[in-house]
């Protein structure tokens, strides 16, 4: 039997999770008892394309292993009166102690906004922002972070597809859209024109593991889009495939 590899562990979880998963209703959305994060997208133009960085977690916690963007949960001290404004307060917060890179929160775009499938037994509502990277070394702070790395996004994706290290879903589509763009500026002009995206997960079974879907897929729920639509992730085997057509 193969070993598994920490992709096949963050797959296992995430199928572990859905377990009593069920349909979105309107509520879903603003619940108030979802803890709120933000996450920031830092960019930079390599040798070869643009960049982005990504932070390894420790082995524990609930991301345990996985590598992500810079960000956590929002807060007492991020809350303003709009949830994304506390979220824009906390992604620079977040930067700065998990990376020593101080971000302005004026260059920050936003990005999207993922709401988790209802019914798991663990559900953050997630910002993502995306910005130019600022100038600085990384300086990691160990409890957050045991290791960083600059990448292209396709590199990325392709190492996980490998099963060599391990992204979650918002991560994984996040980079997916990334690898359309020749350069940092490319990325976010695109993102200031097309304005925050919000992923309102639902979570099935299909016949190889888990599919996530979004609004526009057809099997999203009673007010789905047009019958041939559609928009997934379905991770229930390497490489993972993302579906967006119709």
């Amino acid at each position: 039997m193969p070993e598994e590899t920490p992709a096949d562990r963050a797959a296992r979880a995430v199928a572990d999770s859905i377990a009593e998963a069920r349909d979105r209703t309107a509520a879903d959305a603003s619940d108030p008892d979802i803890p709120v994060a933000a996450t920031v997208v830092l960019l930079r133009d390599g040798a070869e394309g643009p960049e982005v960085l990504l932070l390894e977690r420790p082995e524990r916690g609930s991301f345990a292993g996985a590598w992500v963007f810079p960000g956590g949960k929002i807060e007492d001290a991020d809350r303003v009166e709009a949830e994304e404004g506390s979220a824009r307060r906390a992604a620079v917060r977040e930067t700065r102690e998990e990376t020593g890179l101080e971000v302005d929160p004026g260059a920050l775009v936003t990005l999207s906004r993922w709401d988790p499938p209802p019914g798991i037994a663990l559900r953050i509502r997630t910002w993502f922002f995306v910005a130019e990277a600022p100038p600085g070394d990384l300086h990691l702070q160990p409890d957050e972070a045991v290791a960083a790395e600059w990448a292209q996004p396709a590199e990325l994706l392709a190492r996980h597809g490998r099963g060599e290290l391990t992204l979650y879903p918002p991560t994984w589509v996040t980079l997916h859209g990334l690898t359309a763009h020749p350069d940092a500026a490319s990325a976010l002009s695109s993102a200031r024109l097309a304005g925050s995206e919000h992923f309102e997960t639902v979570a099935r079974r299909g016949a190889e593991g888990p599919i996530l879907l979004w609004q526009d897929d057809a099997e999203y729920g009673p007010d789905a889009a047009a019958a041939a639509s559609r928009h997934r992730l379905e991770i229930g085997a390497l490489p993972w495939r993302y579906t967006r057509e119709g």
